[in-house]
């Protein structure tokens, strides 16, 4: 919803900053006790703090976007009710990660149905290189996959398709029906782009439960991070035009300000496309640099590395988006829709490659503990990044941008 130009002119962007200072804080501390390589519990290994954080983004992004809880996050609370409904969300979304990776993946799914989703099963079934330790790496490659696909159909269903169709329903009827089809969405996505390539995995490939890669003839890799770029590069347009054009093309096709089947079918393609145009984009950049990547090439020459790093791009880029959303008012707000929408689309990538380069300095280094160096097997920005964006929505969502908020409301 757009504010008034009294509300604008009142918003305080110092206070935006310090909230985001006080946030970046948060996060660190979170990274410090558990995923530093000299912190507490050493949870970067790295894919199962990847898996993990992944499951606890999705958790949040479940609450707020497809469940539509708390109803009206951008409703001004007293702090005591903003607080009270705020530790609530953060308790839900732990809730839901842990029953989901360790209950459902492990436990349930893992154990009783595909077992590469459960360490407990791979070791329990033997063979070659299934000790407890690549065990788990496997089966949180896999739950990544799996939340990264979740993710994607979340925010892109909330875009495109909103309460469709079930516009005459309650709310919990609407939150509850998107949960399903997007749950269901998530499986189709995860066996066609990821499922392929889990099943490379093993020290033989489990050539009778998962088809060759179909990507590898163009993309020169059997590596799933291909997938995941394509997702990334396409959830960088979906949250663009999102919080930056404010919904538009997209909107242009609702009827009656709610969203409907062609408007839902045109955005999903079209983010899909304008990702692949990206993902098109980003590879003639990389191989002016580096170069053409070669199946076998390790760290910039390999082409597995060059997918997943333009999805750290546009995730440093969808980080800043939301930065911005929230704590920067979107500025610019007085300008025509075009002109404001351009220039906050400029600022967008001039932010996300701001972030880029904090993370790949030295001081990033000292800060979170990363490996030094661009291209390290065991460096993956995205862990950082999705732990921050949780950490923000559920400011943004659970306490109602408390303290922020007080102070935008001050006044009125």
């Amino acid at each position: 919803m757009s504010k008034s130009p009294d509300s604008v002119e009142r918003f305080n962007y110092l206070y935006g900053l310090i909230n985001l200072a006080v946030v970046f804080c948060i996060v660190w501390v979170l990274w410090f006790l558990f995923m530093h390589a000299d912190g507490v519990m050493k949870l970067y290994t790295p894919m199962y703090g990847f898996s993990l954080v992944a499951i606890l983004l999705a958790s949040v992004i479940l609450l707020g976007k497809v469940l539509g809880w708390p109803a009206d996050p951008g409703q001004a609370l007293p702090a005591g009710k903003a607080i009270g409904q705020g530790i609530l969300g953060v308790v839900l979304s732990l809730a839901i990660m842990y029953v989901v990776y360790f209950l459902v993946f492990w436990l349930f799914i893992g154990k009783l149905g595909v077992a590469y989703f459960s360490p407990l099963a791979l070791v329990a079934g033997g063979g070659t290189g299934a000790e407890p330790w690549n065990a788990r790496e496997w089966s949180s490659t896999a739950i990544l996959y799996f939340a990264a696909a979740f993710l994607w159909w979340a925010l892109v269903w909330d875009l495109a398709f909103g309460r469709w169709p079930w516009q005459k329903d309650s709310r919990w009827v609407v939150g509850w029906s998107r949960l399903f089809v997007v749950s269901f969405f998530s499986m189709v996505t995860f066996a066609v782009l990821f499922h392929p390539h889990v099943c490379m995995l093993f020290p033989e490939a489990q050539k009778m439960a998962g088809a060759n890669p179909w990507w590898e003839v163009w993309a020169s890799t059997k590596s799933a991070f291909f997938s995941l770029g394509v997702v990334l590069c396409t959830l960088f347009w979906v949250v663009f035009s999102d919080l930056f054009w404010e919904g538009r093309p997209w909107s242009w096709l609702e009827r009656g300000g709610e969203a409907n089947l062609a408007k839902g079918i045109v955005t999903f393609l079209g983010t899909l496309f304008l990702g692949l145009v990206l993902v098109y984009v980003f590879t003639n950049i990389f191989n002016a640099i580096w170069m053409e990547p070669y199946q076998g090439g390790q760290y910039t020459d390999g082409p597995d590395w060059r997918f997943i790093h333009m999805g750290e791009i546009s995730g440093f880029c969808v980080l800043f988006a939301f930065i911005w959303k929230y704590y920067f008012n979107n500025w610019p707000n007085g300008l025509p829709l075009l002109l404001r929408a351009i220039v906050r689309s400029v600022l967008g990538v001039a932010g996300g490659l701001l972030i880029y380069w904090f993370y790949y300095s030295p001081l990033a280094v000292l800060v979170l503990g990363k490996v030094p160096g661009r291209a390290q097997p065991d460096d993956q920005p995205l862990v950082w990044t999705l732990l921050f964006l949780a950490v923000l929505l559920m400011q943004v969502q659970f306490f109602h941008n408390w303290p922020l908020r007080r102070a935008e409301s001050q006044g009125k």
